[in-house]
């Protein structure tokens, strides 16, 4: 340290390169005043800073004789209430405390005796020295100026000490164009970070806006952008503290941290991209409502038909019973096979080829139409239309058909369709947007989603990717679209949007992956499927890891460290927790840790 009485000038300008690199608002409010108690040999000293309802609160508080030491980087939280620039009642200037009084003014105040001062109210400071067997003699108080020249705190030192030990002396007039200058230089530091610590908070608020917007947006993903990112840090920070292993020389700095902290927060953006009905697509035929509406109301108007086909008959002198019989037989034929349509809609299990030849034996009855389906429709439903003449009513239609009106095309290319996209995706893109074609959605093999649907569903991650690189973030973000973007990739390169493999992925990364899969298959808010319970989903994961979809080292790191079952603790329903035995999964583990 240099010597401050040879060259007090260079001492403030290393002091004042230390302030200006610090990035820590306690840490940087810390060394403010002990530097600034050191410049002047102070016994102790306050530093104030003034709040949105200009007050001065007490930031950080020393005494070396007292062995105070309260705010800032020690934990200990300050009392004291913050001390009130206007009366809070009459709104006039509190001019009697000296601190409130250099707030005002923005000049600053050297007091050599505070016991024999008039100008200003130490009642108070009286009564702190008689409850802690102090005396508080001399004060200098000066303001602290941001570079717009207002006001945006108080630096306040107390009992400058002189050559004697205990002795205390005024502070000299000196030494306060020193501290003078330090406090500017201190609140030109403190300004700035107090700046970037609210850029700092509207991001993080905006993030989380973001995210919460999606997660309200669908009642199948409530919670879930909310949910990822706290488990990515426990599993990150895991591995952070690993001591051996394969994550013995993993480590984060606070901005990775970060950084990773806003890719986990921004993975899922893409999803205010995708359209609410394919999300919340819960039947084979649902678009924005379930067309299994209409197709029961074409089947209700095919039984009258054979109910009047069965009245005529009979009008015309026909056999009662052997007709009334057929038409029970046609109609019970006609509700078992709507039953069957009905069910197929559902996507439960798989769809067997001979389900589908009798799908497409069903979609053949006929029925009539005798009123236009090209009016009282949208604009775009009506374009779809006009690809082909109307035909002159009445129109015998298929109960179920695949029309081409039911084909909506691209109308632009997509980022992914080609394999030299400057994004790095590798996609198979289908021909069309949406097929909404009847038979076709019911032919569905597994699922309510067409090849289309879950093409629109997987392109979030692309959406996703393509508007974090549009962001400038700044050097020490700039991996955040990696991050984000990788949650859907898996080791073994058959993952998307970029097919990357495990040499391709940072850990970081790779953690995304393990915490978005883990909170999808706990989440027990998912209206369409049961909460699984926590060993069934550690079971999934451990088949998934066994063949390359997951990092190996990070799900035994999951295990091991416990995480899985500290998540569950703080999110998973009492329900879904059960005991799980890590034998099964973990060499290492010695046995069930439940």
């Amino acid at each position: 340290m240099t010597d401050i009485t040879a060259n007090p000038f260079q001492r403030l300008i290393e002091i004042g390169i230390a302030l200006s690199a610090e990035r820590d608002t306690n840490r940087l409010m810390e060394r403010i005043l002990l530097e600034a108690k050191d410049l002047c040999k102070a016994d102790g000293g306050t530093l104030f800073l003034r709040t949105e309802d200009d007050a001065l609160k007490f930031e950080i508080m020393r005494n070396d004789s007292l062995n105070i030491a309260l705010g800032g980087t020690t934990g200990k939280e300050i009392t004291f209430p913050p001390l009130h620039i206007y009366d809070p009642d009459t709104g006039e200037e509190n001019r009697k405390n000296v601190a409130t009084w250099t707030a005002i003014s923005g000049m600053s105040v050297n007091i050599p005796d505070a016991y024999e001062a008039k100008d200003f109210d130490f009642t108070g400071t009286k009564k702190f020295d008689e409850g802690m067997g102090y005396h508080s003699k001399s004060f200098l108080t000066v303001p602290l100026k941001n570079s717009q020249n207002q006001i945006i705190g108080v630096l306040e030192l107390l009992n400058a000490q002189g050559p004697a030990p205990g002795d205390v002396i005024a502070f000299s007039t000196e030494i306060q164009p020193l501290i003078e200058a330090l406090a500017s230089q201190a609140a030109v530091a403190l300004d700035n970070q107090q700046l970037l610590d609210a850029q700092k908070k509207l991001l993080d608020s905006f993030i989380e806006l973001i995210a919460s917007a999606i997660d309200a947006k669908s009642p199948y993903t409530g919670g879930h952008c909310q949910r990822v990112p706290e488990l990515t840090k426990m599993l990150a920070r895991a591995a952070c503290e690993a001591v051996d292993g394969p994550f013995a020389d993993f480590n984060l700095t606070d901005d990775e941290m970060y950084e990773l902290h806003i890719g986990a927060w921004l993975h899922d953006c893409g999803k205010v991209t995708t359209p609410e009905y394919v999300v919340d697509k819960a039947t084979k035929l649902e678009t924005i409502y379930n067309r299994i509406h209409e197709v029961r109301m074409r089947f209700e108007v095919v039984k009258r038909d054979a109910m009047v086909e069965y009245l005529e008959a009979i009008i015309d002198g026909g056999p009662a019973e052997t007709l009334k019989a057929k038409l029970d037989e046609r109609l019970s034929k006609l509700d078992d096979d709507f039953n069957f349509i009905a069910q197929c809609n559902m996507g439960g299990e798989f769809v067997a080829p001979e389900l589908i030849e009798r799908l497409e034996s069903i979609a053949e009855i006929q029925w009539t139409r005798t009123l236009s389906d090209r009016i009282g429709i949208s604009y775009e439903e009506q374009k779809r239309k006009d690809r082909t003449p109307e035909l002159e009513m009445p129109v015998v239609e298929n109960l179920l058909s695949d029309k081409d009106y039911h084909i909506i095309y691209r109308e632009t290319a997509e980022p992914a369709a080609s394999n030299d996209n400057p994004y790095g995706f590798k996609l198979n893109v289908p021909e069309h947007k949406y097929n909404l074609g009847e038979v076709y959605n019911l032919s569905i093999g597994r699922g309510t989603l067409t090849e289309e649907e879950r093409f629109k569903i997987n392109d979030h991650i692309v959406q996703t990717i393509i508007m974090l690189e549009q962001l400038p973030f700044p050097k020490h973000l700039a991996r955040v679209p990696e991050y984000a973007g990788g949650h859907h990739e898996k080791i073994d390169g058959t993952g998307y949007p970029k097919k990357l493999t495990s040499d391709d992925m940072s850990i970081p990364a790779r953690i995304m992956a393990i915490a978005d899969i883990f909170e999808a298959l706990t989440a027990a808010d998912r209206p369409y499927k049961p909460a699984k319970s926590l060993s069934a989903c550690v079971e999934i994961m451990s088949s998934m890891k066994k063949d390359a979809h997951i990092d190996e080292d990070l799900f035994e790191l999951f295990l091991t460290s416990g995480i899985y079952k500290e998540y569950a603790d703080r999110y998973l329903d009492p329900s879904q927790i059960d005991d799980v035995d890590l034998s099964e999964y973990v060499q290492t583990a010695g046995g069930s840790e439940d």
